[in-house]
């Protein structure tokens, strides 16, 4: 089932969400919902305060990022990774810090170049609730930490400089209103 993805200024997309237990109800279903609501955004990641839920769990599938293209144009490596994250944590950040182009479903028509580690080390459960202790790089690392900012309350505009913020006033403020064109569901809030 395709679920309504929650627009900016929304509260739970500023708010820390919360640990979730292997029982919690009907997760593998919302899993489910969740890759399709995001496949049907052409999305490669999406975590649940996204779609209004404020728990610890994010997907990700950056199979869109495996092209020659994208190798050439990015200076990342092509890497594919479709994977769900439940109750994770970063343990550790490191290698350089590189600057890339983000979005976010919760944000249409937004973009800005924001600066990531390009590795991280990241302890989580799987959606069998296996515990895991990985690292990743590259692209799979920015779009791990793009998410994991999802669950910790932090929007990718939150790390542009006042400048950048000021100049993003007026597109913000469209997302606020509704005044936006996409092609998915979305919730717009409303005060």
């Amino acid at each position: 089932m395709i679920l309504h993805i929650v627009g900016y200024g929304n509260p739970i997309l500023k708010k820390r969400a919360q640990k979730i237990e292997k029982n919690y109800p009907d997760l593998k279903a919302l899993i489910s919902d969740m890759f399709e609501t995001m496949y049907h955004a052409s999305g490669v990641g999406l975590a649940a305060p996204q779609i209004g839920k404020s728990i610890r769990l994010f997907i990700i599938d950056t199979s869109v990022f495996d092209s020659k293209d994208f190798e050439e144009t990015s200076g990342f490596k092509t890497a594919t990774l479709k994977k769900v994250f439940i109750n994770p944590e970063i343990i550790d950040e490191s290698g350089e810090t590189k600057p890339f182009e983000e979005g976010c479903l919760s944000i249409p028509n937004v973009r800005e170049i924001i600066n990531r580690k390009s590795e991280i080390t990241l302890s989580y459960f799987d959606e069998n609730f296996i515990r895991h202790q990985d690292s990743f790089s590259g692209i799979i690392a920015r779009v791990i930490q793009h998410e994991y900012d999802h669950i910790e309350g932090v929007l990718f505009t939150d790390k542009v400089s006042p400048f950048k913020k000021k100049l993003l006033k007026g597109k913000l403020n469209n997302i606020l209103t509704g005044k936006v064109s996409v092609d998915y569901s979305m919730n717009f809030y409303k005060k």
